[in-house]
Parts: structure tokens; C-alpha cells; sequence
């Protein structure tokens, strides 16, 4: 039974010169009442001073956040991003803190949290972005003060590269026209933050033609005008706070049983509403081989510019089944995705992970596994080539659902090479798929593993028949020495049980 939440602080430390003037508030209405309350302390701290505000946060988002499984002293402020401040909660009953990490954060999805969040940066007078999904609204903050708001005429598509999750980010990068290679268009004032995620006026081709606003191309847009007043603003290293709705719930209603699959570790389940139709050891933690490649891909999606191209070498400590990179001297980032998610190569998940600092990669990926709840996980390294890399089936569904609910392209990747409606192919022509099954049609993406230590691994996602209604399910495998049989025999039987 969760412990009873007394009331807890904010902490966060920033560099801004504190005042005495407050901010220009806006108006604090989408609290809602039913929701039971927590009063929080909110602390912003600077070098010379510091200012107090006094918020109250819903005790459900709370929770939420500190399910989240975060820990640490979080991200101090640094000369890269010397605007970002660092949010800790701290539990008045033991003095635990949890840190509010940069990056996602399913705690933000909460409107309340959201709010509060926000309206604390507000009452802290500091300088941010608030982008809220769900009403179409970009603001911009300066010192607590609204100085733009502005609606947003289209947003990244769903589960694309460009669809920024809900979290706490930071800017990276102001351009006056950056070419996207990816979406094949011009993209007026951008402001980059997390890598991938871009804010930019209305798209243009190249031919001069502005993108119709029916077509989804790009991120988050705004008129070109607006784009350019924002562009002309902001600084690197300003926060960025987003807020996305929870997913509605799947009611459908399965009545399991068990199956006969020779793999030590199976499961299936509904990626929709999260049913188990069958699983075995859940939690038990094993290696897991080259399945660790999802993870890469998550955190290089999430992390790293896929537009962009980097200068490689082939490293000379793993080798890959189909060795691509040797004699070439630049690479684009989505092609090493390619690489990566349908060849499984070792040598691109190890060039993506150099990108960023291998050390700074592996730690990524760890702290996202914690972020998403996969606390029976550890990562080695970003090829699964090491038996320390291991994870359980309930953890494995975790990741899966994650990606399909809000990287869907990383499994559109596996399945199809290039990702549908992608203006440009990559680098790579004819690669070799490692991850489909012979004699199965149903599947629409997933990765394969295989080492001495994991046996035969994969996730995998598939369209079945139930009841009269297709369903879209997860298949996940740990120590199989028949991976192929073992997911026929997992299909068969969700199909023969299930129908009716």
C-alpha cells in the first residue's frame, strides 16, 4: 500500500538574479477540484539569492512522479545550459529526494502537474517555454512574464521522430532556415530542443511551395511570423515544459490461459490495453542480447539529431553479421538507425553511442530504463553483445509499449526499412531484415537477439483475430532455442483460445 505523501519541497537551483518584482500570472483555472490536494514548498535557489513561491501540486501527480523511479542529484546548471534549473522533490518523511530529470516525464501528462509546474516557473520569474499539446497553445515566458503566445497549427505525427513526448527539456539550437533531410523541407526559425524535437514556422519545399497544413511534416508549427518573433527571443539552454494527454484505456476483455512454449521466458500480450494472454517467469531478469538495440534507438531518438551526419569509422571491437561501415567516411544518423534496428549492427549502435560519449550513452540508457519503470534492467552496453545486459519480459513490455505508443517509427524501422511516407531512403540500399519470421504475415515490427549467454531473444508485434476484432499484440521471448516455433505456437494459441 503506497505511504501516506505529507507535504513535500521543490527544490530547484537556477542562475537567475532574483527580484522583487512578480511575475505576470496567468490565470490558474485548470485545477481540478475533485483531485486531492498536497501543499508543496517550491524553492528556487541562485548564487546570490533566492525567491520563494507557494503552490499546491494534486497528490495523485506527486505520486506519479516518484513511481517514476528517478534518483540522484539531478542536472545542475552548466555553462551549456546555464539558463536550466533543477527540480527535486524531497519526502519529508525519510528526506529522499527525486530528482525531475530532463527528458520525458510521464508525471507531466498529469494537466494538474503540469500546471502547477508551470505557474511555479512562473512564480520563480523565470525564462521558459510551456508547450501544451493538448490545447494547442506555445507560450513564452520571460523573468514570470508572458511575453508571446501563440496557437500551434500542427504537431509532429504520432509515434514520428518530430512527436515531442510530455517532459521538461531544454533549447539547443536556434536556425534561421535549417534543410530537414529527413522531411525534405525548409524549416523557418527553428528552435531545436532534445535533439529531434523542433520548433519552426510553416514548411517549404524546396520548389519555394509552403507545406499545405493539412500535410504533417516537421514538429511543432507555428506561423512563420510567430516562428521568427520566438527564434529571435530565446536563448539556448532555456526550459522547455510540455504537456501531452494519458492515452485513453482499452476495455477490452481477455479471459487467459496457459500455453505450451519450449522458451524459458515467453510472453503475449495486448499492446492496446496492456492484457497478459500468457507469460511465464515475468519478472525474472536474463540476458537479453541484441533486444537491447530497442533502448538504443530510444535514446538516440530522443537524444540525438537523426538529420544530422557523422563522421565513422568501423569500430575495431565488435563486428556485425554484414560489416557496412568500413570504407565509408560520414554516415547520416538515421541511416545508422536503419543499420542498427534492421541488421542489428554492432558497429552502428556503438558509432550512434560515440555521438554522444559512450560512458554518457550506456548512462542514458540506464537512466531511461529507470525512468519507464524497467527496474529488473541493466544495461552494458548499446549492442547487447555483453551477457550483462538483461532485463525481465515485464520490463521488456514496458519498453514496448513506450515505443509503440509514442516512437512507433523505431518499429516501423524494423519492419519495413524505411520509414512510411519518409521523403528520403537512407544511406543503405538492400539491407537484409533479421527480425521477420518465415511462414508469418502477421507481423508489423520488432527486434531479434541471439548470444551464447540469452539463447534465442526477440519483441515482437503482430495483428491476430480475437473475437471478431483485430488485435495488435506483443510477443517477447527470452532463452529460446526455437524463436520461430516458439512465436508460432504463442500466435496459434492466442488465436485458438481467443476466438469465438
Amino acid at each position: 500500500m503506497p505511504k501516506r505523501m505529507n507535504p513535500i519541497r521543490l527544490l530547484s537551483f537556477s542562475d537567475d538574479q532574483p527580484n522583487e518584482r512578480l511575475g505576470s500570472l496567468i490565470p490558474r483555472h485548470m485545477l481540478h477540484p475533485e483531485v486531492t490536494q498536497t501543499q508543496v514548498r517550491v524553492t528556487w535557489f541562485s548564487t546570490l539569492g533566492r525567491s520563494l513561491a507557494y503552490v499546491t501540486v494534486p497528490a495523485v501527480a506527486v505520486i506519479a512522479l516518484l513511481l517514476l523511479g528517478t534518483t540522484g542529484l539531478g542536472l545542475v546548471a552548466s555553462d551549456q545550459y546555464a539558463l536550466a534549473p533543477m527540480v527535486t522533490i524531497i519526502d519529508p518523511d525519510d528526506n529522499t529526494a527525486t530528482t525531475l530529470q530532463y527528458g520525458p516525464q510521464v508525471a507531466l501528462m498529469q494537466p494538474n502537474f503540469f500546471t502547477q509546474t508551470r505557474d511555479a516557473f512562473v512564480d520563480a520569474e523565470l525564462t521558459f517555454i510551456e508547450i501544451d499539446i493538448t490545447t494547442l497553445q506555445l507560450r513564452y515566458f520571460e523573468e514570470g512574464i508572458l511575453m508571446q503566445s501563440t496557437e500551434i497549427l500542427a504537431v509532429g505525427e504520432s509515434g514520428s521522430w518530430w512527436d515531442a513526448p510530455a517532459g521538461l527539456f531544454t533549447t539547443e539550437k536556434i536556425e534561421t532556415r535549417p534543410f530537414s533531410s529527413l522531411g525534405q523541407v525548409y524549416l523557418p526559425h527553428s528552435v531545436t530542443f532534445q535533439g529531434n524535437y523542433v520548433i519552426h514556422g510553416e514548411p517549404v519545399y524546396p520548389s519555394g511551395q509552403v507545406v499545405p497544413r493539412t500535410e504533417v511534416v516537421g514538429g511543432i508549427r507555428l506561423t512563420t511570423e510567430s516562428a521568427e518573433r520566438l527564434a529571435n527571443t530565446v536563448e539556448p539552454g532555456t526550459p522547455v515544459l510540455v504537456h501531452d494527454v494519458v492515452q485513453a484505456q482499452d476495455a477490452f476483455v481477455y479471459e487467459p490461459a496457459a500455453p505450451q512454449v519450449g522458451a524459458t521466458h515467453y510472453l503475449i500480450a495486448d499492446i492496446d490495453n496492456g492484457t497478459v494472454l500468457a507469460a511465464s517467469d515475468i519478472s525474472t531478469a536474463a540476458p537479453i542480447a541484441s533486444v537491447t538495440k530497442l533502448m538504443t534507438a530510444l535514446v538516440a531518438s530522443e537524444e540525438l539529431d537523426l538529420d544530422a551526419r557523422v563522421w565513422v569509422s568501423a569500430p575495431s571491437f565488435v563486428q556485425s553479421l554484414v560489416p557496412r561501415l568500413s570504407d565509408r567516411s560520414s554516415v547520416s544518423l538515421y541511416s545508422l538507425m536503419q543499420l542498427l534496428l534492421v541488421e542489428s549492427s554492432n558497429e552502428a549502435s556503438e558509432v550512434i553511442a560515440a555521438e554522444m560519449g559512450r560512458a554518457e550513452f550506456m548512462a542514458a540508457m540506464n537512466k531511461r530504463a529507470v525512468s519507464l519503470g524497467m527496474l529488473d534492467s541493466y544495461f552494458a552496453d548499446p549492442s547487447g553483445l555483453s551477457s550483462e545486459n538483461v532485463s525481465s519480459l515485464s520490463d521488456l513490455f514496458l519498453l514496448t509499449k513506450y515505443i509503440y505508443d509514442s516512437k512507433e517509427f523505431i518499429f516501423e524501422i524494423t519492419a519495413n526499412q524505411n520509414v512510411q511516407g519518409d521523403k528520403r531512403g537512407g544511406d543503405f540500399a538492400s539491407l537484409l531484415n533479421f527480425n521477420t519470421i518465415a511462414d508469418i504475415d502477421s507481423f508489423l515490427g520488432g527486434k531479434v537477439g541471439e548470444t551464447e549467454a540469452a539463447g534465442q531473444t526477440s519483441v515482437s508485434l503482430h495483428e491476430i483475430e480475437v473475437q471478431g476484432t483485430t488485435r495488435k499484440v506483443a510477443v517477447i521471448l527470452m532463452g529460446s532455442d526455437g524463436r520461430g516455433d516458439d512465436v508460432r505456437a504463442l500466435l496459434a494459441y492466442a488465436e485458438r483460445q481467443f476466438r469465438r
